[in-house]
Protein backbone atom coordinates (compact mmCIF):
# COMPACT_ATOMS: atom_id res chain seq x y z
CA UNK A 1 0.00 0.00 0.00
CA UNK A 2 1.23 3.52 -0.76
CA UNK A 3 2.64 5.43 2.20
CA UNK A 4 0.77 8.72 1.95
CA UNK A 5 2.77 11.58 3.43
CA UNK A 6 0.30 14.23 2.28
CA UNK A 7 -3.42 13.79 1.64
CA UNK A 8 -5.50 16.71 0.41
CA UNK A 9 -9.21 15.88 0.38
CA UNK A 10 -11.75 18.18 -1.29
CA UNK A 11 -9.87 21.34 -0.28
CA UNK A 12 -11.84 24.54 -0.86
CA UNK A 13 -10.69 28.03 0.05
CA UNK A 14 -12.67 31.21 -0.61
CA UNK A 15 -11.79 34.87 -0.38
CA UNK A 16 -15.22 36.45 -0.17
CA UNK A 17 -17.04 35.51 -3.38
CA UNK A 18 -13.84 34.33 -5.08
CA UNK A 19 -13.06 30.61 -4.92
CA UNK A 20 -9.27 30.40 -4.84
CA UNK A 21 -9.08 26.60 -4.50
CA UNK A 22 -12.06 24.54 -5.63
CA UNK A 23 -12.60 20.97 -4.33
CA UNK A 24 -8.96 19.94 -4.80
CA UNK A 25 -7.86 16.40 -3.90
CA UNK A 26 -4.44 14.77 -4.35
CA UNK A 27 -2.02 12.48 -2.54
CA UNK A 28 1.75 12.75 -2.18
CA UNK A 29 3.47 9.52 -1.13
CA UNK A 30 6.84 8.77 0.43
CA UNK A 31 9.49 8.97 -2.28
CA UNK A 32 7.51 11.39 -4.46
CA UNK A 33 8.97 14.55 -5.94
CA UNK A 34 5.63 16.11 -6.86
CA UNK A 35 5.48 19.22 -9.03
CA UNK A 36 2.51 21.60 -8.74
CA UNK A 37 2.16 23.81 -11.80
CA UNK A 38 -0.21 26.50 -12.97
CA UNK A 39 -0.44 30.13 -14.00
CA UNK A 40 -0.17 33.04 -11.59
CA UNK A 41 -3.34 33.18 -9.50
CA UNK A 42 -4.24 29.54 -10.21
CA UNK A 43 -4.32 28.65 -6.49
CA UNK A 44 -0.86 27.13 -5.98
CA UNK A 45 0.34 29.33 -3.14
CA UNK A 46 -3.04 29.25 -1.41
CA UNK A 47 -2.91 25.44 -1.45
CA UNK A 48 0.64 25.37 -0.08
CA UNK A 49 -0.22 27.79 2.71
CA UNK A 50 -3.30 25.79 3.64
CA UNK A 51 -1.45 22.48 3.90
CA UNK A 52 1.31 24.03 6.02
CA UNK A 53 -1.21 25.47 8.47
CA UNK A 54 -0.52 29.11 7.65
CA UNK A 55 -3.92 29.64 6.06
CA UNK A 56 -7.29 28.31 7.15
CA UNK A 57 -9.68 26.78 4.63
CA UNK A 58 -13.43 26.54 4.22
CA UNK A 59 -14.05 22.92 3.25
CA UNK A 60 -12.19 19.63 3.05
CA UNK A 61 -9.37 18.14 5.08
CA UNK A 62 -5.60 17.84 4.90
CA UNK A 63 -3.51 15.10 6.50
CA UNK A 64 0.27 15.04 7.05
CA UNK A 65 1.52 11.51 7.62
CA UNK A 66 -2.02 10.57 8.65
CA UNK A 67 -2.50 13.52 11.01
CA UNK A 68 -5.13 16.21 10.48
CA UNK A 69 -3.74 19.74 10.13
CA UNK A 70 -6.92 20.97 11.86
CA UNK A 71 -6.82 18.59 14.81
CA UNK A 72 -3.04 18.25 15.28
CA UNK A 73 -1.51 21.45 13.87
CA UNK A 74 1.67 21.42 15.98
CA UNK A 75 2.46 17.79 15.16
CA UNK A 76 1.87 18.42 11.46
CA UNK A 77 4.18 21.45 11.53
CA UNK A 78 6.88 19.36 13.23
CA UNK A 79 6.77 16.90 10.31
CA UNK A 80 6.82 19.59 7.63
CA UNK A 81 9.19 22.23 6.29
CA UNK A 82 7.89 25.14 4.22
CA UNK A 83 9.91 27.58 2.15
CA UNK A 84 7.89 30.40 0.54
CA UNK A 85 8.92 32.04 -2.71
CA UNK A 86 10.29 35.05 -0.83
CA UNK A 87 11.56 33.89 2.59
CA UNK A 88 10.92 36.47 5.30
CA UNK A 89 13.83 35.86 7.68
CA UNK A 90 14.84 37.63 10.89
CA UNK A 91 17.24 40.15 9.45
CA UNK A 92 18.57 41.34 12.82
CA UNK A 93 20.06 37.87 13.43
CA UNK A 94 23.26 36.50 11.97
CA UNK A 95 22.99 33.46 9.73
CA UNK A 96 24.19 31.09 12.46
CA UNK A 97 21.82 32.65 15.01
CA UNK A 98 18.93 32.10 12.62
CA UNK A 99 19.89 28.45 12.08
CA UNK A 100 20.24 27.84 15.81
CA UNK A 101 16.83 29.45 16.32
CA UNK A 102 15.35 27.03 13.77
CA UNK A 103 17.13 24.17 15.52
CA UNK A 104 15.57 25.25 18.83
CA UNK A 105 12.08 25.51 17.30
CA UNK A 106 12.30 21.97 15.95
CA UNK A 107 14.18 20.63 19.01
CA UNK A 108 17.12 19.36 16.99
CA UNK A 109 19.87 18.03 19.33
CA UNK A 110 22.99 20.18 19.43
CA UNK A 111 25.31 17.55 17.95
CA UNK A 112 22.97 16.74 15.07
CA UNK A 113 22.33 20.43 14.50
CA UNK A 114 26.01 21.31 14.18
CA UNK A 115 26.65 18.38 11.89
CA UNK A 116 23.80 19.36 9.56
CA UNK A 117 24.59 23.08 9.59
CA UNK A 118 28.22 22.36 8.70
CA UNK A 119 27.21 19.93 5.98
CA UNK A 120 24.64 22.15 4.24
CA UNK A 121 26.49 25.43 4.74
CA UNK A 122 29.47 23.90 2.93
CA UNK A 123 27.22 22.38 0.29
CA UNK A 124 25.53 25.71 -0.51
CA UNK A 125 28.74 27.72 -0.05
CA UNK A 126 27.60 30.11 2.68
CA UNK A 127 29.69 28.77 5.58
CA UNK A 128 31.84 31.90 5.50
CA UNK A 129 28.79 34.16 5.69
CA UNK A 130 27.03 32.66 8.71
CA UNK A 131 28.56 35.26 11.03
CA UNK A 132 27.07 38.12 9.00
CA UNK A 133 23.66 39.67 9.60
CA UNK A 134 20.88 38.26 7.45
CA UNK A 135 20.08 41.84 6.41
CA UNK A 136 23.38 41.86 4.48
CA UNK A 137 22.48 38.72 2.51
CA UNK A 138 21.46 38.74 -1.14
CA UNK A 139 18.15 37.17 -2.13
CA UNK A 140 19.95 34.00 -3.21
CA UNK A 141 21.84 33.76 0.08
CA UNK A 142 18.61 34.20 2.05
CA UNK A 143 17.08 31.42 -0.03
CA UNK A 144 20.01 29.14 0.81
CA UNK A 145 19.77 30.00 4.51
CA UNK A 146 16.04 29.25 4.50
CA UNK A 147 16.71 25.90 2.81
CA UNK A 148 19.33 24.94 5.41
CA UNK A 149 16.98 25.94 8.22
CA UNK A 150 14.23 23.81 6.70
CA UNK A 151 16.49 20.77 6.44
CA UNK A 152 17.74 20.76 10.04
CA UNK A 153 14.93 18.60 11.45
CA UNK A 154 14.89 16.21 8.47
CA UNK A 155 11.21 16.82 7.62
CA UNK A 156 8.91 14.06 6.45
CA UNK A 157 7.32 16.50 3.98
CA UNK A 158 9.08 19.43 2.34
CA UNK A 159 6.82 22.08 0.78
CA UNK A 160 8.35 24.78 -1.41
CA UNK A 161 6.95 27.66 -3.43
CA UNK A 162 9.13 28.30 -6.51
CA UNK A 163 12.25 26.90 -4.79
CA UNK A 164 14.70 27.49 -7.65
CA UNK A 165 13.99 31.21 -8.13
CA UNK A 166 17.04 33.19 -7.05
CA UNK A 167 19.36 30.18 -6.76
CA UNK A 168 22.51 30.01 -8.84
CA UNK A 169 22.88 26.94 -11.11
CA UNK A 170 25.19 25.11 -8.70
CA UNK A 171 22.87 25.61 -5.72
CA UNK A 172 19.85 24.55 -7.81
CA UNK A 173 21.67 21.36 -8.84
CA UNK A 174 22.61 20.57 -5.24
CA UNK A 175 19.07 21.22 -4.01
CA UNK A 176 17.76 18.70 -6.54
CA UNK A 177 20.29 16.17 -5.22
CA UNK A 178 19.09 16.85 -1.67
CA UNK A 179 15.49 16.25 -2.81
CA UNK A 180 16.46 12.89 -4.29
CA UNK A 181 18.31 11.77 -1.18
CA UNK A 182 15.41 12.81 1.07
CA UNK A 183 12.98 10.81 -1.05
CA UNK A 184 15.25 7.77 -1.00
CA UNK A 185 15.09 7.99 2.80
CA UNK A 186 11.26 8.03 2.79
CA UNK A 187 10.38 11.73 2.75
CA UNK A 188 8.31 13.52 0.09
CA UNK A 189 8.71 16.81 -1.79
CA UNK A 190 5.79 18.95 -2.96
CA UNK A 191 6.67 22.16 -4.76
CA UNK A 192 5.16 24.74 -7.07
CA UNK A 193 7.08 25.92 -10.10
CA UNK A 194 6.71 27.90 -13.30
CA UNK A 195 9.77 26.18 -14.76
CA UNK A 196 8.25 23.28 -16.67
CA UNK A 197 11.61 21.97 -17.80
CA UNK A 198 12.70 21.52 -14.18
CA UNK A 199 9.44 19.77 -13.29
CA UNK A 200 9.71 17.45 -16.28
CA UNK A 201 13.26 16.37 -15.45
CA UNK A 202 12.99 16.23 -11.66
CA UNK A 203 9.48 15.10 -10.76
CA UNK A 204 7.97 11.64 -10.84
CA UNK A 205 4.46 13.11 -10.38
CA UNK A 206 2.80 16.31 -11.48
CA UNK A 207 -0.42 18.22 -10.88
CA UNK A 208 -1.80 21.02 -13.05
CA UNK A 209 -4.13 23.56 -11.45
CA UNK A 210 -6.21 26.17 -13.31
CA UNK A 211 -8.60 28.63 -11.74
CA UNK A 212 -8.43 26.77 -8.44
CA UNK A 213 -9.41 23.45 -10.00
CA UNK A 214 -7.18 20.43 -10.43
CA UNK A 215 -7.07 19.77 -14.17
CA UNK A 216 -4.65 16.83 -14.34
CA UNK A 217 -2.51 14.85 -11.89
CA UNK A 218 -0.57 11.62 -11.56
CA UNK A 219 2.63 10.03 -12.80
CA UNK A 220 4.38 12.46 -15.11
CA UNK A 221 4.56 9.86 -17.91
CA UNK A 222 0.78 9.40 -17.76
CA UNK A 223 0.03 13.14 -17.67
CA UNK A 224 2.25 14.08 -20.60
CA UNK A 225 1.90 10.90 -22.71
CA UNK A 226 4.08 11.20 -25.80
CA UNK A 227 4.23 15.00 -25.60
CA UNK A 228 6.40 17.39 -23.63
CA UNK A 229 5.05 18.74 -20.36
CA UNK A 230 5.08 22.22 -21.89
CA UNK A 231 2.84 21.05 -24.75
CA UNK A 232 0.40 19.37 -22.38
CA UNK A 233 0.27 22.44 -20.14
CA UNK A 234 -0.45 24.75 -23.08
CA UNK A 235 -3.15 22.39 -24.37
CA UNK A 236 -4.82 22.40 -20.96
CA UNK A 237 -4.86 26.18 -20.89
CA UNK A 238 -6.19 26.45 -24.47
CA UNK A 239 -8.92 23.85 -23.91
CA UNK A 240 -9.99 25.52 -20.71
CA UNK A 241 -10.24 28.89 -22.44
CA UNK A 242 -12.68 27.60 -25.08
Amino acid sequence: MDNKVLEIKHLTKRYGAKVAVDDLSLDVCAGDIYGFIGQNGAGKTTTLRALTGILGFDEGEIFIDGNSVKEKPVLCKSLTAYIPDNPDLYEYLTGIQYLNFMGDVYEVPRDKRKERIDKYADMFRIAGDLGSLVSAYSHGMKQKLAIIGALLHEPKLMVLDEPFVGLDPEAAFKLKEVFRRMCEAGSAIFFSTHVLDVAEKLCNKIAIIKGGKLIASGNIEDVRGDESLESVFMEVLENDAR
